[in-house]
């Protein structure tokens, strides 16, 4: 390990060709540098635009382009990760028309995909003439697990659990009093064997609620607490041979696989409503919409794009509501692999003449802690939303999903895809080739009723320009 410091009274280019000039003679290092995190923030800018970049300038006015103005507000920004050097922009659009539950919401989405918004707004207003969404929160538990080596007896280490087991929600209640105020707390914890799968291998496996909050720091420290009153307690069980004792403790760290705080979406009526302009023969596109699913349900390569579909939505109001769309994309897709093959995520069905369209998904959310008090346009989006318990939101979130993967394969078994994402897309091809405000005018003309692909459109700005 090489620890190089970077004394403060040297400059940022003096520092690089020090440690430049080290590095090749001893390691042959390119663009490596020790102590980036001490750099002050132009240090950083101007180690980074020399480095990687022929026109520094060019770079370090791209990078100060999309800062804040307002400089409290880029400090806030600043202090959400680590060397941070500039903001990363997304679009952040509205769903509007959204009937959940009896009453009508307008769904805030941050993605950068074409098409998505519209899509999902076009599902809700569909739906809203048809009696709109339903959601449920069917469960809300959260699951932890402190992972342990035991090499002993597995019936003296079931007993020694059965005794202790109170002894792990004693020793949190300093931490769970609060959580307990909200209606939350540490639900059960399980001892698990799972010797079969590894040797020695057995683990605590805790559920918790934790109400409007994602919880995982809460659980994280609960789950600590577990490990240290675990290991403690061993020393002072006498059933235990000495070697028994020695409770080896891997890891304690909360799951993003929840399979029980799982909420429904769905839609329903008759299969003749169904029909509008674009909908002629209604049980026809039913049919077609229930074959399409399907074939999700029993083809892995289907199913992932249908699911990523659904994903659209659901992260977009993720991401929207500051809430970690990585967990949540994690935990869906165990969800939708957890009878041994990756299906697909929803359904459909025509019953006495009632065709019903419905998911049902794992969401672990929350509307306090994290950044819902500090970004202000996650607390914007909140606002937007009606400030909206974590079970609310999960509904919400649920029939956005629902929404896109229904706009989805209407298209598929319709149109076909690409004839909305192009005409959505077009803007990025148009922007991509600085296109003037005439020229949009004329291209968008043309393309109203003539095929649109990424080569036919390029084609036509070269001739226009010619």
């Amino acid at each position: 390990m090489l620890y190089f410091y970077l004394k403060p009274n040297i400059t940022i280019k003096s520092k690089t060709y020090l440690y430049k000039k080290y590095s090749q003679n001893h390691f042959n290092m390119k663009n490596a540098i020790a102590g980036f995190s001490k750099l002050s923030k132009e240090e950083k800018i101007n180690w980074i635009a020399n480095e990687y970049f022929s026109n520094p300038n060019e770079a370090i006015s791209t990078i100060k382009q999309y800062w804040n103005s307002d400089e409290n507000l880029q400090k806030l920004h600043d202090e959400f990760i680590e060397n941070t050097i500039t903001n990363f922009y997304l679009p952040m659009g509205i769903a509007p028309n959204f009937l959940v539950n009896g009453k009508y919401h307008s769904i805030p989405m941050v993605i950068e995909e074409s098409s998505v918004v519209a899509a999902a707004s076009k599902s809700a207003k569909y739906w809203s003439t048809r009696g709109g969404f339903k959601a449920t929160v069917l469960n809300s538990e959260k699951i932890g697990q402190v992972h342990f080596i035991y090499k002993g007896d597995s019936e003296k280490l079931e007993k020694f659990f059965s005794q202790i087991k109170n002894k792990f929600f004693i020793a949190t209640e300093s931490i769970t009093k609060n959580m307990q105020k909200r209606g939350g707390g540490i639900l059960d914890i399980e001892l698990r064997n799972k010797t079969n799968e590894l040797e020695n291998y057995y683990q605590l496996h805790a559920t918790f609620e934790t109400k409007d909050s994602m919880g995982a720091n809460f659980i994280n420290s609960c789950l600590e607490q577990f490990a240290k009153t675990l290991k403690e307690e061993s020393l002072l069980f006498d059933d235990f041979l000495e070697e028994e004792k020695n409770i080896e403790v891997i890891m304690s760290i909360l799951s993003n696989y929840v399979p029980n705080c799982v909420v429904r979406a769905e839609v329903s009526c008759k299969v003749e409503e169904l029909s509008d302009k674009n909908i002629s023969n209604p049980k026809e596109f039913a049919e077609k919409i229930i074959q399409a699913i399907r074939i999700a349900e029993v083809e892995p390569f289907r199913a992932v794009t249908h699911n990523k579909g659904i994903m659209n939505g659901v992260d977009a109001v993720v991401l929207a509501t500051g809430n970690d769309f990585r967990a949540v994309e994690a935990g869906v897709h165990v969800y939708a692999s957890r009878n041994g093959k990756y299906t697909s995520l929803s359904h459909a069905k025509i019953e006495n003449d009632i065709f019903t369209y419905w998911l049902e998904i794992p969401l672990a959310l929350g509307t306090v802690g994290g950044l819902t008090s500090l970004h202000p346009m996650v607390k914007m989006a909140l606002e937007i939303l009606g400030k909206p318990s974590a079970h609310d939101l999960m509904k919400l979130v649920a029939v956005t999903g629902l929404a896109q993967n229904f706009a989805a394969l209407r298209s598929l078994t319709t149109t076909g895809i690409q004839e909305g994402h192009m005409k959505m897309h077009i803007n990025n091809i148009l922007n991509q080739f600085k296109t003037t405000d005439e020229e949009r005018k004329l291209i968008k003309k043309h393309f109203e009723n003539n095929a649109i692909s990424h080569s036919v459109v390029v084609e036509f700005i070269e001739n226009l320009r010619k």
